[in-house]
Formats: C-alpha cells, structure tokens, sequence
C-alpha cells in the first residue's frame, strides 16, 4: 500500500467510525497528518482523491469538509464511468437495468404517491405529445423511468439506475431512429406500466417493466450480433 493510499485508508476510517461525521470539517493539514502519522505531501493527494470521489469537499479559504455522503453524492460519477464503458459492456448495463429496475417498479407501485404518480403521468403525456421527435420522446422516457424508481424512495436504487440509465438513453434512440415502430412499442408498453403503478399492482408492475425492458435489450442483441 503506497502511503497516499495508507493516508486514504486512515481519512476513512476516521469517517466510518463516526469521528468525522457527514458535514464535519476535518483538522488543518498539519494537524490530521501528525494525527494519523502521515506526511502532508500523501495526506494532500488522499484528500484530492477523496474529494474527487466525493466523499470530501474542499473549500477554498474555509477547509475541507465531509460531504453529506448521501448516496446522490457518493454515486454522482457513476454515470460518467458508464459513459467511457465500450463495446459489449452496453448489453451489459441493459443486463443490469434488466435485473433492477423490473424489482425496482414493482416496489414502486407499493410506495408510489399522488403527487409521484402525476409526475408519471405527465412525463407520459409528454412522450406522446412529442412521438415524432425521437431525441424528445427519449428524454422524457428517462424521466419516466426516473420517476418510477424515485417512487420508491430508495435514493441509493434511483441513483445507480439513474447512472447507467445515460449509455442506455443513447440505445433507445438509436432504436427510435431505425426502428419506424418503436414509439408506438414504447407508448404501449409505457401506459403498461402507470397503468399497474395506478392499480398498486406490485407483481403486474413488476411484470411490465420486465417486458418494456427485455424488448430493448433483444433489440440491442440483435444489433450486436449483426455488428460481429
């Protein structure tokens, strides 16, 4: 263990034992590195690293702080480590919103609010005032999908699907754009899913969201095959 990861290893484990609690500022420099017994120079670059990562916040002429650590905060970077993911690794990341978001829906019908179910609905009013607009409808389906998982209130699985959810929003719109029928699919199958969550239907919503997303990930399938 190089000693700047050693000094990272000591910052969080201060963290986890509740020393440094979320929003805390953490001692000056000088002081943290004689604390844990490391030298400044690895002590600077293990905050740079944990700041970049979030866990940190650096402010200028105020001090470093924990962050909220809030599962929002820590997964923020998921989606740009997504964004650089290649090749295969598309089919894979449909593979685990395939395997998440289905569970995901069905809890959300158990959980979902009025004021939850009005932002469905309109995100779903949306897709169909703007059918013809492959680029639009898109955006708004992510919301949709957003929405639904926000519904749960699980802020950690809204964050993690919302992070892969950005390589995939590229896949339903390269599926839009080949595929003449694919806004009529997607409306259909979109109705499916307020219609369950409207019910409070959690194994129908489950259900539905399943289909919705397995026709995507056959169709990317079928895209890379041909691509071999």
């Amino acid at each position: 263990m190089s000693l700047t990861d050693e000094a990272i290893a000591r910052i969080r484990s201060l963290i986890q034992s509740g020393e440094l609690p979320p929003g805390s500022k953490l001692p000056p420099e000088q002081q943290l590195a004689a604390q844990l017994g490391i030298s400044r120079s690895p002590m600077r670059e293990a905050v740079k690293a944990l700041a970049v990562a979030r866990v940190l916040d650096v402010r200028r002429g105020d001090g470093t702080y924990v962050t909220s650590l809030a599962p929002a905060v820590l997964l923020e970077g998921l989606s740009l480590a997504v964004e650089l993911m290649q090749g295969h690794t598309l089919l894979e990341l449909t593979e685990v919103r395939r395997l998440f978001e289905p569970i995901a829906t069905g809890l959300a019908a158990d959980r979902v609010t009025p004021d939850s179910l009005a932002e469905i609905r309109g995100h779903l009013d949306a897709m169909h005032a703007v059918r013809d607009d492959v680029e639009l409808l898109n955006q708004h389906d992510s919301a949709f999908h957003r929405a639904v998982v926000a519904a749960t209130g699980n802020e950690a699985l809204t964050t993690l699907l919302d992070g892969i959810s950005s390589r995939t929003l590229r896949a339903r719109v390269w599926r839009g754009m080949v595929d003449a029928n694919a806004a009529d699919r997607t409306l259909a199958e979109h109705e499916a899913i307020y219609a369950a969550l409207v019910d409070r239907d959690g194994v129908l919503a489950q259900a539905t969201a399943l289909i919705h997303i397995s026709t995507t990930e056959r169709w990317l399938r079928q895209v890379h095959a041909a691509q071999q």
